[in-house]
């Protein structure tokens, strides 16, 4: 096992990836480092330090600075992956993914099954997702939910290093297009990972990180590190929690989440996307549909509100989740008898 940040097991991989497979190409605004730079110093590897020493080591014609331009990118990661390349693909942040729609939505996630499964479309989109950096309501938001609900996409949302390394892995050799979303607030975490360079993990299999028999804690990105901490605190008070990360949103575990609440009875579920037509409420109504006769109480939302994300820190903060908020749902779902 290897100790890094959550931003080195992403480069890491994708390092290891373009080593093993010629067809694998990383493509996306600064990438090297600017528009039109040679490498070099300057080669700084995007805003996020995720591909930093790419273009040194792979050369122009399979890293590439694109314009900025997110439906360039993304038709350029059609294309390419339609012609039997693998590219991974980076959208800056998330927020933007709604002006290359059309390509994602109408063209990348319909191929296999427009062509009757005759073609493969193995793209990677990358996005930094997330708010907690006072970027304001443009630069701040969870898209997951909106990316979910596109048949024929996959949608990971890696909580760990270790995760990241599995199933980043995964998804550059999955011949489906996959959504791979990363929590800006968890670039600069770190967790062991482990050393095999085959280290691969399914999608549509959540991990229990934590198990108790009161109430279930479901959860994904950045909010796995409350349900824990909270569980982790209640555990002294003898309330025992399951805490499940998600790892994949699309496809989704049912199991495991069904599963742990016909033990429990209780179910909260935490998520940083806005609560109308979002993940949490489509999990609270998968719990009520097939668990229905297991629930000792009423499943509950912990998310923002219906509002966009405010700037102010002292406003951000009031607006995202919390292990407070999270504790004071857990402790509604127990006044229940």
């Amino acid at each position: 096992m290897t100790k890094m940040m959550y931003r080195d097991a992403v480069l890491s991989t994708i390092m290891e990836e373009m080593a093993r497979d010629p067809d694998v190409v990383v493509l996306g605004e600064d990438v090297v480092g600017g528009m039109g730079t040679a490498g070099g110093p300057e080669a700084i590897g995007g805003i996020w330090s995720t591909s930093t020493g790419l273009y040194d080591r792979f050369g122009p014609g399979r890293v590439i600075d694109t314009p900025i331009s997110e439906s360039a990118i993304m038709g350029a990661a059609a294309g390419l992956a339609l012609s039997g390349k693998r590219p991974v693909a980076e959208l800056m942040f998330a927020d933007f993914i709604g002006v290359s729609l059309d390509q994602l939505w109408n063209q990348i996630a319909k191929f296999r099954y427009m062509f009757g499964g005759k073609t493969r479309c193995p793209a990677v989109i990358r996005m930094a997702y997330g708010a907690g950096f006072n970027a304001a309501a443009q630069h701040s938001q969870s898209v997951h939910q909106i990316l979910t609900g596109m048949p024929g996409l996959k949608v990971v949302m890696p909580s760990t290093p270790a995760d990241v390394k599995g199933l980043l892995r995964t998804a550059i050799r999955d011949d489906d297009p996959v959504i791979f979303l990363e929590h800006k607030a968890l670039y600069a975490t770190s967790g062991e990972v482990p050393d095999d360079p085959d280290f691969m993990i399914p999608f549509g299999h959540a991990r229990l990180s934590r198990a108790g028999g009161d109430v279930t804690l479901v959860s994904s990105g950045l909010l796995l590190g409350m349900c824990e901490a909270l569980a982790d605190r209640l555990a002294a008070e003898g309330i025992g929690c399951d805490v499940i990360d998600l790892r994949t949103t699309s496809p989704l575990d049912e199991e495991t989440i069904l599963d742990s609440v016909e033990v429990t009875g209780r179910v909260v579920v935490v998520d940083e996307a806005p609560p109308r037509c979002g993940l949490a409420a489509d999990l609270c109504a998968l719990v009520a549909e097939k668990a229905f006769s297991s629930l000792k109480a009423p499943p509950q939302q912990v998310t923002p509100p219906h509002t966009p994300i405010p700037f102010a820190r002292e406003l951000e903060s009031a607006y995202l989740p919390s292990v407070d908020k999270i504790e004071a749902a857990v402790r509604r779902v127990l006044a229940w008898r």
